[in-house]
């Protein structure tokens, strides 16, 4: 093999690598903005997640916060709600699972299982009643001590569990956080 040969077929190699690369960075800055429009918009990014002050909500109250577009109810149990909660055997409640995504999946609706501590005094659930989509109404209300929707019927108890009416499932909880003694974390 000549030397022009073997010089021009280094020179074809690097015209082959060179046009492969150029059409490999075009098809990229084309399909870029294509891929990247698929992502969510600043303002639902900045909605993903949000931080709740916590230190204001006394033993017995609630504080309601809008959390993707819906009501998000955090309630500071009493020792009264909590013994009421844990008293009541799995066997009793219509929804048996926890309908908490910080367990895991199948998790029974025992008490503890609904609530962000081991004592049971923060419960926080999306407040939005599981038959139509109604907001149930707090403050012990209901058949029992919970809460009440009254569009259709449906009676929660302490911990949220439906335990009357048409709702299908207990409230359900959103993926929460203590972020510190007095700050939660939803999402």
């Amino acid at each position: 093999m000549s030397q022009a040969e073997d010089h021009a077929g280094s020179r074809r190699d690097f015209l082959y690598y060179a046009t492969a690369g150029a059409g490999a960075v075009a098809t990229g800055a084309a399909v870029w903005p294509l891929v990247n429009q698929m992502n969510p918009t600043a303002d639902v990014q900045a909605m993903s997640s949000i931080h709740v002050d916590v230190s204001a909500v006394e033993m017995g109250t609630q504080l309601t916060v809008l959390y993707l577009g819906k009501p998000v109810f955090i309630r500071r149990r009493t020792p009264k709600e909590i013994e009421e909660g844990r008293a009541v055997k799995l066997s009793d409640l219509i929804d048996q699972n926890a309908e908490n995504p910080n367990l895991p999946a199948g998790s029974e609706a025992i008490d503890q299982n609904r609530t962000m501590d081991e004592a049971g005094e923060w419960l926080v659930m999306i407040g939005v009643c599981t038959h139509l989509g109604c907001v149930p109404i707090g403050n012990n209300s209901g058949d029992f001590d919970g809460w009440f929707c009254p569009c259709h019927g449906s009676h929660y108890d302490t911990a949220g569990r439906i335990r009357k009416g048409p709702a299908p499932q207990n409230l359900h909880i959103p993926v929460t956080a203590f972020t510190d003694e007095t700050t939660i974390k939803l999402g």
